[in-house]
């Protein structure tokens, strides 16, 4: 698939923030914010630093339909001020994706995300036609716990050894959210 040099176009906004596709174009801005961020994710996630690395990263979310990654922009300058992917989608009778996120740093504490996550939940239960969305989160995370938690996911349980992580098996907590249970 082609890309073009240009960002991806607006899929919706909100007040503070909006959403877009991630796209070839957005390397330089979204590995500068990673490497700034990097004190922030650890020992949590590690998104990409390197364009080259961004690049393969971001092909996997835009040529896989298992996958659909979202990048959360201030208003009204476009800067990035996180990304929230879905990944793992199917469909069929499950109708369910596993999201992945992160903010970074100038971007943290704000609640941008929490809109971003708003808007992500309104294209994955509209034009996505999802059912279910889960979230797992190491326990000590409780940022994320946070977010999740204000969006309207329910604690479902704890699974032990669950994702290998910064080189060792983490315990994490799934989190979930229904179409139904959407606020």
């Amino acid at each position: 698939m082609s890309e073009s040099p240009e960002r991806a176009p607006c899929l919706a906004e909100g007040p503070r923030v909006g959403l877009r596709h991630f796209g070839h174009a957005d390397a330089d801005e979204f590995t500068a914010s990673a490497r700034e961020s990097r004190s922030l994710h650890h020992p949590w996630l590690f998104p990409p630093e390197r364009p080259a690395a961004y690049t393969a990263y971001a092909s996997l979310l835009i040529d896989n339909p298992a996958r659909a990654g979202f990048l959360v922009y201030e208003r009204p300058d476009g800067r990035i001020a996180g990304f929230i992917n879905i990944n793992n989608i199917v469909g069929g009778n499950f109708l369910c994706g596993a999201l992945g996120y992160g903010a970074f740093a100038h971007a943290a504490g704000r609640g941008l995300m929490s809109e971003g996550l708003g808007l992500v939940m309104d294209q994955a239960f509209g034009p996505m036609g999802l059912h279910r969305l889960e979230a797992n989160i190491q326990p000590a995370n409780k940022a994320s716990i946070a977010l999740v938690r204000r969006a309207g996911f329910r604690l479902e349980g704890f699974s032990p050894d669950f994702i290998h992580i910064d080189g060792a098996w983490r315990d994490h907590e799934r989190w979930a959210i229904t179409s139904e249970m959407r606020r």
